[in-house]
């Protein structure tokens, strides 16, 4: 299998095609003033893979930052670490989920948190540095919020993985209380 690989790199739908700085705050607007929440830092790249278009003319029109290669919901997961140029990211969450991805598969994308910033561009491997659960993939975890809500040690497993994203975290912190 070849390395991951970043495409493209998308900004409002728009490829950004120079090397520019990846900052904490990723591709958050920046809209607000003063701290940012850590459950936003948490959605500072969204990945989403080139292999679920049927047209490649459509890729960046999901809302991806990154387009990516030889990576699915299967083969990513939560707490990965990668370098891309300077930069470091980190996998923290599935993507957004809508019942057509539900029903495509589980083609939701996911997020990554940015550890280190750094000059990044696109057309650029990925190099995985740690994969501290293996047993989270992107898939399992959608899987787990969204198919098998009544699998409570499920559940509760995957809300003990610390790199998973606070707003999941919290969504299985509220089904394991019974809210």
């Amino acid at each position: 299998m070849e390395e991951p690989y970043v495409h493209k790199i998308f900004l409002n739908n728009k490829e950004i095609q120079k090397p520019f700085s990846l900052q904490k705050t990723g591709f958050l607007r920046d809209t607000e003033s003063g701290e940012v929440a850590k459950s936003k830092l948490d959605k500072a790249i969204f990945a989403y893979p080139i292999k679920h278009y049927t047209d490649l003319q459509e890729i960046g029109t999901n809302g991806e930052h990154f387009a990516v290669l030889e990576m699915d919901e299967f083969t990513v997961f939560i707490g990965d670490t990668f370098k891309i140029g300077d930069a470091v990211i980190q996998v923290s969450q599935p993507g957004p989920m809508s019942r057509q991805q539900l029903q495509n598969g589980l083609q939701t994308g996911w997020y990554f948190r940015v550890i280190q910033e750094g000059l990044i561009q696109g057309a650029t491997d990925f190099e995985l540095l740690e994969r501290p659960y293996p047993e989270w993939s992107i898939a399992a975890c959608t899987e787990v919020v969204y198919l098998h809500q009544d699998d409570f040690r499920a559940a509760d497993d995957l809300y003990a993985c610390d790199a998973l994203g606070d707003i999941w975290r919290r969504t299985l912190q509220k089904r394991l209380r019974g809210f």
